[in-house]
This record gives C-alpha cells, structure tokens and sequence, in this order.
C-alpha cells in the first residue's frame, strides 16, 4: 500500500477542548452538545466533524463511480448529508452514520449503482464497515 497523503491534527483538552490541523487550515473549537450532558456551546464536536469528512469523502466516491461508469449526469451537483449519532446501550458507546445521497438526473437504478458502489469504494465506509450501523438513502430530483 502506498500512502499519498496524511492529514496530522491534534485535539487538546477532549470534548470540550480545541482541535487543529498541523498545517493550519482546520482550527476549531469544540463542545459538549446538551443532549450529552455538555453545555452545548458554539464549538464543534466529534460527530460533526466526522460526519462531514464522510459526506466528503463519499461525495468524493460517488463522483468517482460516475466518472468510472460513464454517467452522463452533473457530478459536481451531488451531494451527501451525513447524520452521526452518538449512542448508548448496556455495552457502553457506539456511533450509527445515516448518509441522505443526492445525485442528480439519474434514475432510481443508476442512483442505487451509484451510491452501492461508492460504499464499496470509500475510505470511510471501509473503516466503518462491521464497526457500525450505516444506512445508506438515495435521493433523487423529483
């Protein structure tokens, strides 16, 4: 396996703490949302964070198929809603991923191809795959 890129960040006092990329572009602050007994402030949190490197990295996918298919569709106008929920059983902790795909003038077999494909080819749903509860909704022009 050859690397072709890695993205070092580091996060500083948990949740509730401050998380930076090393080359500077992501700097951000972090909060507890209130639903997890935080007090909700205007930082970011985890969830959110990973939820957008997913949607990207899937959007990303999904483009990627559609270029390999050769589908004749507007490929810069999908686009990907990632919902992460943070959850708690009697086995302690664990996320559940929701990804809303939208993909533009196809129909629904092309769109469902498409979005299979691209879960097949992600990084992220690799790294989550067996790990968590991912579902995947495929939304088209009406």
């Amino acid at each position: 396996m050859k690397t072709l890129y890695e993205g070092v960040s580091v996060a500083e006092g948990g949740r509730a703490g401050h998380v930076a990329s090393k080359d500077g572009p992501l700097d951000l602050p972090l909060s507890v949302p209130k639903g997890m007994g935080g007090d909700g402030g205007e930082g970011t949190n985890p969830e959110q964070l990973f939820g957008a490197a997913y949607a990207a990295c899937f959007g990303g996918a999904m483009q990627a198929v559609m270029d390999q298919e050769e589908i004749k569709a507007d490929a810069s106008a999908i686009s990907v809603t990632a919902t992460i929920g943070f959850c708690k059983d009697e086995d302690g902790f664990f996320l559940e991923a929701t990804l809303d795909c939208y993909v533009p003038e196809v129909d629904l077999e092309t769109g469902e191809d498409i979005i299979k494909k691209a879960h097949e080819m992600c990084p992220f749903s690799k790294a989550t795959r067996d790990n968590i509860t991912v579902t995947l909704n495929l939304l088209l022009d009406e």
